[in-house]
């Protein structure tokens, strides 16, 4: 199963989300990254985001979608 940070780098595959405590305000996820993202993580993990969870204060950083995911049951 990929990591985190990988499904990210497949992303944006141009930046290195390990050094960012906010990917919004630095540019590295826009919403359509987000987008994307979520859909990446419900299929690598067997979950479904709710829409009401797809807000940028989940999807700041490495630790805010952890805890988004540990909110859907993920262990992480």
């Amino acid at each position: 199963m990929k990591s985190l940070p990988e499904l990210l780098k497949e992303i944006r595959p141009e930046f290195d989300f390990t050094t960012s405590n906010d990917f919004m305000a630095d540019g590295m996820l826009d919403s359509f990254d987000m987008v994307t993202l979520v859909a990446s993580l419900d299929k690598t993990y067997g979950i479904s985001i709710q829409g009401t969870d797809i807000i940028p204060e989940n999807f700041q950083n490495i630790e805010t979608i952890k805890a988004l995911l540990r909110r859907s049951g993920v262990q992480i």
